[in-house]
């Protein structure tokens, strides 16, 4: 067991001397040394074993694997941010929107927003990347807490995609454990539905006493307007974005054809915009209304000088600005890759079934399980299917129904995997939302509650389903 522990103390301690050392840049770089220098710790682990290079390098390439569609997701993502601003869809997104969503409310507004916009695709991350931003540029023109915006999106995405049969995640818990989606669905309700209310009233009495007057308002529109040609037809990709959702079409194809639709549109109707981008970096550009498309997908927009504030909003998207956190996902996976296939991650969660004795024990068991996978193999998917595959037995001694554990499961493997920095979910919204893990996690209250309140109700035997009754 303390040959187990080994790799992961080396991590704990390798990622505290980061942060202590290099800060907010931990993740830049830092970060990703430690995880290789732990993941190289795991190898040796593995040798002690008596395993070879061979089985421990297809449990790293497995679980890289699985994070290769999240990657491309994240820079597709990366480039439809890009191309909604110079196209004017983000700027009208934020132009319109202050009119019409009232400082008052606006946090719990953001989550009913991408509640229900996940609710009908299924994926928090394609919600997080088209509405997201719109919704964190919104509050920053309020002079609103882009925190405290984020943490109210992931909760109303997450809330989303945890009820949708579309969603991924939902469909591998149910599968995972072998219990019908629309009735795991319907049990997900039992600890769902009380946590998105209680987080949405937090939301609306959160304070913001601090919102810029309406003068401020007025100012920040006005310079949208003289920067963009603002009409609602900017919104049309957003329109288009919607339609797919209608639609149910897959994520990744309806983000593609989203910043095609917006790269489209800016070469209409945004000309001067792009033409003027390319020119300020090539004056001589032979071609800069191409030029200026192509590094708007590839670098993101930049606003011209003497933008002042609405720089900080603008200036953002690009694939280049996911490759860091593509990086930090790749060294994250070799080493959650490697602790699965030297068999530590099964190991510890062995050690925590031993302590079980009641129903409670097991609940909790299971969200720590969640949590602790989340953490260590830095991937939502494993954190479902391991934890899924180990403690069915448990569930199936005690005479409960596996409704209990498909649940559990989404409410700590899906829901905390956005509150790990290194893990694929929380280095998505990181990137996508430009707002840091540890500064967004306090506000992603659904997050939080949904796993406290699983365990609560596993300790007072509330929705906990025996076999028994579900048969009869």
């Amino acid at each position: 067991m303390l040959l187990s522990i080994a790799p992961i103390a080396l991590l704990v301690l390798l990622l505290s001397a980061s942060v202590a050392l290099f800060g907010s840049d931990a993740s830049y770089g830092p970060n990703q040394v430690a995880l290789i220098i732990a993941s190289a710790a795991t190898m040796l682990v593995g040798w002690r074993r008596r395993m070879s290079w061979q089985a421990i390098q297809e449990g790293m390439i497995g679980a890289i694997t699985v994070s290769i569609m999240p990657m491309m997701i994240l820079l597709s993502v990366g480039a439809l941010i890009g191309s909604w601003i110079i196209s004017g869809t983000v700027p009208g997104m934020i132009y319109y929107g202050v009119q019409l969503l009232d400082p008052g409310f606006f946090y719990a507004a953001s989550a009913i927003i991408c509640a229900l916009a996940s609710l009908s695709l299924g994926s928090s991350w394609t919600v997080a990347g088209t509405l997201g931003i719109g919704l964190v540029g919104i509050a920053t023109t309020y002079s609103l807490s882009p925190a405290i915006t984020a943490g109210a999106v992931i909760s109303g995405a997450y809330f989303g995609d945890k009820l949708s049969p579309l969603s991924d995640t939902t469909n591998l818990a149910a599968a995972a454990v072998g219990v019908d989606l629309f009735e795991h669905i319907k049990n997900m309700l039992w600890t769902t539905l009380p946590a998105f209310l209680t987080a949405l009233l937090i939301f609306s009495f959160i304070g913001n006493e601090d919102a810029a007057t309406p003068a401020n308002i007025a100012e920040i529109r006005s310079a949208l307007a003289s920067q963009f040609a603002i009409s609602p037809w900017v919104l049309s990709p957003l329109v288009l974005m919607l339609g797919l959702i209608y639609f149910r079409v897959p994520a990744y194809p309806s983000i593609l054809m989203c910043t095609l639709s917006g790269t489209l549109y800016a070469a209409a109707f945004q000309t001067d915009v792009v033409r003027a981008l390319a020119l300020a970096a090539h004056p001589n550009s032979p071609a800069p209304l191409i030029q200026g498309l192509w590094m708007t997908l590839f670098s993101g927009y930049q606003s011209p000088e003497g933008m002042g504030e609405l720089s900080k909003l603008l200036d953002k998207g690009g694939l280049a600005s996911m490759l860091n956190t593509i990086f930090l996902i790749m060294t994250a996976m070799t080493f959650g890759g490697m602790l699965d296939s030297t068999g530590i991650l099964r190991q510890l969660l062995d050690q925590v079934l031993r302590r079980v004795k009641r129903t409670g024990d097991l609940i909790l068991a299971t969200v720590g399980g969640g949590l602790i996978t989340n953490v260590l193999a830095a991937d939502q998917f494993l954190s479902i299917t391991l934890p899924g595959r180990l403690f069915t037995r448990a569930y199936d001694d005690r005479g409960l129904n596996r409704l209990s554990l498909s649940r559990t499961l989404e409410d700590s493997a899906t829901l905390t995997s956005v509150l790990i920095p290194w893990n694929t979910c929380g280095a998505f919204m990181t990137a996508t939302l430009g707002v840091a893990t540890f500064e967004y996690a306090p506000y992603a209250l659904f997050n939080m509650i949904c796993p406290v309140l699983a365990v609560v109700f596993g300790y007072l035997l509330i929705a906990q389903p025996r076999v028994e009754a579900a048969s009869a």
